[in-house]
């Protein structure tokens, strides 16, 4: 069933769940600049926990939402489009990196790379965004999920922006501000989202999709390698434990 509120109302939900699903990433800066960098399998556990929360978001939320508001052919051409952005958007970024890894590990070597990854995380924030807007549009509790899925993945993420940032010298109110910046870029993307569902709503079959293949890209790609690289086993409990979590919240739905 369609679910979209009026008004204030809908800008009110979306602009709350999206800002704090994006202030997730200022929570992983705020843990680096308190407590120091966490050990690997602390980042293991959390980036599988992710993995398995948005595998499962897509698997059990997201594909079915899109095959319920739309065609197998919409839903299958938006699955590729999201694919296709985030493999776009990673081999840019790929690009952009790929000069910084051949310098010396001095204090601008971690500057450079520290700045880098904020602009990569801003980047990934605009189409989670939008995920979050078509899946609040579709059903209230999937926007919800959706929401808390990002959130948790966006605290590794300010880990790793605040990391480089805080070994090249950069001072801890930078760092947050930096964060708090970024942050910004989920709710701008579900009010995309948002425009782009009232300018049409019957894109959200298609938006939907897109975000279920961002974030299958974001899970494969991104999130499973670097929690596998740091510990197989933490990396599995993690996936584990965020996947039946969310198949519990489906349930109870």
């Amino acid at each position: 069933m369609f679910y979209l509120p009026k008004g204030d109302v809908l800008m009110g939900h979306i602009a709350v769940i999206s800002l704090l699903a994006g202030l997730a990433t200022s929570l992983g800066a705020l843990i680096v600049i308190l407590l120091g960098k966490p050990n690997q399998k602390t980042l293991s556990v959390l980036f599988g926990l992710a993995a398995g929360i948005m595998l499962a978001v897509v698997v059990l939320d997201l594909l079915p939402s899109a095959l319920e508001q739309g065609s197998f052919r919409q839903s299958a051409m938006g699955f590729s489009i999201g694919i296709i952005i985030m493999l776009l958007l990673d081999l840019i970024l790929s690009h952009v990196y790929s000069p910084v890894k051949k310098t010396f590990h001095n204090k601008t070597h971690f500057l450079k790379m520290g700045y880098l990854v904020a602009t990569g995380i801003a980047l990934h924030d605009l189409p989670e965004g939008i995920a979050i807007a078509a899946g609040y549009s579709a059903h209230e509790h999937l926007g919800l999920t959706i929401a808390m899925a990002i959130g948790l993945h966006n605290i590794p993420e300010g880990m790793a922006m605040a990391t480089p940032l805080t070994i090249g010298g950069v001072s801890p109110r930078r760092i947050f501000l930096l964060n708090v910046f970024v942050s910004f870029f989920t709710p701008a993307g579900a009010f995309i989202g948002l425009a782009l569902l009232h300018i049409s709503p019957s894109h959200i079959a298609l938006l939907l999709a897109i975000a279920a293949g961002a974030m299958t890209f974001i899970v494969k790609n991104e999130l499973l390698p670097e929690s596998r690289r740091r510990h197989p086993n933490y990396s599995t409990l993690g996936g584990i434990i965020g996947f039946l979590f969310i198949l519990f919240l489906s349930i109870i739905h």
